[in-house]
């Protein structure tokens, strides 16, 4: 069984073929799938999609992009959403300094605040970054042991990835490990510890290579597990097993909802 812990089903490119999306997913054994709110919009139809089917999970945040648009009643309404039983989740949270589509320091701003609501609310945090290592590091590392969460589609360098681990955090893996050119992540991972490791979609977004140029969908999951397996000279149902055990243990799933 295999888990996507990072997709984004709940956008408009899937309006059309969701259900058969989700089928695919369930033919690959792909049991659960974690449906990732980047802003107001695409937090609350996350929420409403889980509700649809039991092995489907929401968070809810507001990506770096649209940092500039956090407002106090955007906070307000995240503090109620995150009340909801399918919300396991903050993010995906963070910088992104490789399009900086919010400036700066209003970035930094909106992703203190929303640590902030994750550390109260003792919920983990999915955090995406983009050329920002160097500025989320020290954030993170200033509430260790206050936050855990996933670095969503790590594409750091093997000592980032120590640092990371030191703070606490798992390291989530996906289709670009599959790239022939991506030595850096194929590296990544060969050593990251296999407690620390979560495998993601990321999708519609980074397909993985068999099928690159085209949509990506939580059935590709599989793919991402198959290379971490051949690079780690063991067997894509190892991977399988670690990864749905470490995504079950981080998100608190049982707890959150004794039914799953």
């Amino acid at each position: 069984m295999f888990i996507d812990s990072h997709a984004h089903i709940q956008i408009n490119q899937f309006q059309h073929d969701q259900e058969e999306v989700l089928k695919r997913a369930n033919q690959a054994e792909v049991t659960t799938i974690l449906i990732v709110g980047f802003d107001l919009e695409t937090s609350i139809s996350a929420i409403a999609l889980s509700e649809k089917h039991d092995n489907l999970f929401a968070t809810v945040g507001l990506h770096p992009h649209n940092a500039k648009d956090l407002t106090p009643d955007t906070l307000k309404i995240f503090h109620q959403l995150i009340k909801h039983e399918k919300v396991i989740a903050f993010g995906e949270i963070g910088l992104d300094y490789y399009r900086n589509l919010s400036p700066k320091d209003v970035q930094i701003d909106a992703f203190e605040k929303q640590l902030d609501i994750a550390e109260d609310n003792n919920l983990p945090i999915i955090i995406h970054n983009r050329d920002a290592y160097m500025d989320i590091l020290p954030i993170l590392e200033a509430r260790r042991g206050k936050v855990t969460g996933v670095l969503h589609c790590f594409t750091g360098d093997v000592e980032l990835m120590r640092r990371s681990l030191q703070i606490g955090f798992h390291i989530g893996i996906g289709g670009i490990v599959t790239f022939p050119n991506a030595k850096k992540m194929q590296t990544v991972a060969k050593v990251v510890p296999l407690e620390k490791l979560l495998i993601e979609t990321d999708c519609p977004w980074l397909t993985p290579q068999f099928q690159r140029g085209k949509r990506n969908e939580p059935a590709y999951v599989v793919a991402v597990a198959k290379k971490i397996a051949e690079l780690r000279k063991t067997c894509t149902q190892a991977i399988a097993e670690i990864t749905t055990k470490n995504f079950n243990a981080l998100f608190d799933i049982k707890k959150r909802n004794p039914n799953y």
